[in-house]
């Protein structure tokens, strides 16, 4: 990097070509929204066929071509912004130096050299001539200086050390900006995609590397932007969001869109976008890792003869590769299942169980890991413009590999729901962010999965309550099945439970005794135990008498205090089918016609006696 280039330099020019790569990006990301929610909604809404297929599988592609050029468009931007940033900063160290040193007196050459005037008190009559001194670097060297400094004493004209200075200086941002270039000149070529019109896995992966690479290289610029508050609440979150520019909204999505896809209060649209880059990220990776660890043998079990009988067992050949790959494995495989579940909502946007009623709308991707059982919080309808939410926490056995039957529970509510809510939006939002006990015997009887969980919902409610634009504030019921009702009997005990009505499905208690607990306006506590359901048997003679305190009451029990709809469905799955009582009732709770939902006689309370 020499003086004249620098000197010429104009960080607006890199700033405009920013702005010029975001406008590229937000058009990209506004034709995918188009595609997947007008484009293909109306085709599945209305047509069917061969042809229709075709056309969605095309469409599909040529949407995942713009949300690609979207992502990497962004990321291209906030590095051009970074870039423009750190030469700008060197740029105007060169500019004050050049100005002082003028001011001096002095003379700046070409090449960086600093010519200084004649000076200082007279030696043998003559006043010290002026000279020239070459640009350098300041050294760490503790001796260089030492003798640099003693140089500059020992000269007779003081001009000497000021030009030294100035010299030294213009060193100093010569050298910063060549450190900028060199170090920006490989992320941003790496940010080149492949010539083909193919968006692959291992292009998705690169996505990651990217953003890694010019997060590492752009911390300056990241760290000079407004920070999110540390540990905030959702209203703090949703107010430092309000504060950003557009170019600083782009560069946290950009850079970090774990990080913003996972803030509860920021707007749905901003944790969507950011989570469907990590979710398409992490599939892609996961793909490609599963893709290079060895298919498991074919031949999984033989028999061996013991003691006259023969026993089934596992191959050596098997062991040896469960050994070495198998956890691995079945966690990739099982986070893809769930991965492509959530995907496949996504695809089914627009669809119509008939044509009498509405296709499902647009999903919102509200927060997504893959690490360990999974999160994933998926709304159907824009939460932050519905006048009624509805959150669906999952119970027992829940992760990220099972999370389509709870997403499918949703639809389904949504459906009947919209059809019970007078012409007004509804969101339906399955929550699966929590760790829900995976073993119904080891796990399910603990409530620490609950407690564990519990402070995430809160802020997940109060972050709905902060993300909304309604002038009105939304009706919010809160759907438990299952432990999901323990975690939300949990969120209410450790906090303030931000819902208008409960709902418990399926429950084997809510870790309090009555339904004036649960945080929510009297008569707006809602219970079904459906016939065959054994999990509130469990509860009752299980749970209360274990690890959960307080007496042995769950809320299908009378002296708990909800209101008992009545089930036309069988054991603890079925209450989510199409065309039931159950399924009718929950929806005219989320639609706010409670009074219209059926009730019984609620089950007589189980009695101990000693």
């Amino acid at each position: 990097m020499d003086l004249a280039t620098l000197k010429a330099f104009k960080p607006s020019e890199y700033e405009e070509a920013a702005d010029g790569y975001r406008a590229v990006s937000e058009m990209a990301g506004s034709a995918k929204d188009t595609i997947d929610n007008k484009v293909c909604a109306g085709i599945r809404n209305k047509l069917e066929g061969a042809a229709a297929n075709a056309a969605l599988a095309e469409l599909a592609e040529l949407s995942k071509d713009f949300h690609y050029t979207q992502t990497e468009c962004g990321l291209v931007s906030t590095a051009l912004n970074a870039f423009a940033m750190e030469m700008a900063a060197a740029k105007r160290k060169l500019e004050a130096a050049l100005e002082d040193a003028g001011a001096a007196g002095c003379t700046v050459g070409a090449d960086g050299s600093v010519s200084f005037p004649a000076g200082g008190k007279e030696v043998d009559g003559k006043v010290p001539e002026g000279g020239t001194v070459s640009p350098s670097t300041s050294s760490t060297d503790a001796t260089a200086n030492a003798i640099e400094q003693q140089a500059v004493h020992q000269h007779p004209n003081p001009n000497f050390g000021k030009a030294i200075g100035f010299a030294n200086r213009i060193g100093d941002a010569l050298k910063e900006a060549a450190d900028v270039d060199a170090k920006w000149a490989p992320k941003l070529r790496a940010l080149k995609a492949d010539d083909d019109l193919v968006v692959s896995d291992r292009d998705w992966s690169d996505v990651r590397s990217d953003q890694d690479g010019v997060s590492d290289a752009g911390k300056k610029y990241l760290d000079s932007l407004p920070q999110p508050p540390k540990d905030g609440s959702p209203k703090d979150n949703a107010a430092w969001w309000q504060q950003l520019s557009q170019e600083e909204r782009a560069a946290w999505v950009s850079l970090r869109p774990d990080s913003v896809g996972g803030l509860d209060g920021l707007p749905s649209t901003v944790r969507d976008e950011a989570n469907r880059v990590v979710l398409n990220e992490t599939r892609a990776r996961y793909q490609l890792e599963l893709d290079s660890i060895p298919k498991p043998p074919a031949n999984e079990w033989t028999y061996i003869a013991s003691s006259g009988w023969a026993s089934k067992v596992h191959t050596d050949e098997w062991m040896e590769w469960d050994k070495k790959y198998g956890d691995r494995y079945d966690h990739l495989t099982k986070s893809l299942q769930g991965m492509n579940s959530i995907q496949k909502r996504f695809d089914s946007t627009g669809m119509a169980t008939d044509k009498d009623h509405k296709g499902l709308p647009e999903a919102y991707l509200l927060r997504f890991e893959a690490e360990g059982n999974g999160r994933a919080i998926v709304a159907n309808g824009n939460p932050d413009t519905a006048r009624h939410q509805a959150v669906y926490v999952p119970g027992t056995t829940a992760n990220l590999s099972k999370i389509e039957g709870d997403i499918n529970r949703m639809t389904s509510t949504w459906r009947v729901a919209t059809d019970e809510a007078d012409g007004q939006p509804v969101s339906t939002i399955t929550w699966l962010g929590y760790d829900a006990p995976q073993d119904v015997v080891k796990d399910s009887p603990f409530r620490h999965y609950a407690d564990d969980g519990a402070p995430a919902f809160n802020r997940f409610l109060d972050g709905l309550e902060a993300s909304h634009t309604g002038g009105t504030p939304p009706h919010r019921t809160v759907i438990g099945h299952s432990y999901g009702t323990t975690l939300v009997g949990s969120a209410a005990d450790h906090g303030t439970l931000n819902a208008d009505e409960v709902i418990t499905v399926g429950s084997p208690g809510v870790t309090v005794p009555k339904a004036e607990q649960l945080d929510v306006p009297k008569g707006h506590v809602w219970n079904e135990e459906a016939a065959g359901d054994v999990v509130p048997d469990i509860g009752r003679f299980g749970h209360g008498g274990t690890d959960w305190d307080g007496p042995w009451t769950v809320p299908s029990d009378e002296r708990f205090g909800a209101k008992q709809m009545t089930t036309d469905t069988e054991g603890h799955s079925g209450y989510w089918n199409e065309g039931t009582a159950s399924l009718l009732n929950q929806a005219l709770v989320v639609a706010g016609h409670g009074d219209d939902a059926a009730l019984k006689e609620p089950t007589p309370t189980w009695k101990y006696t000693r």
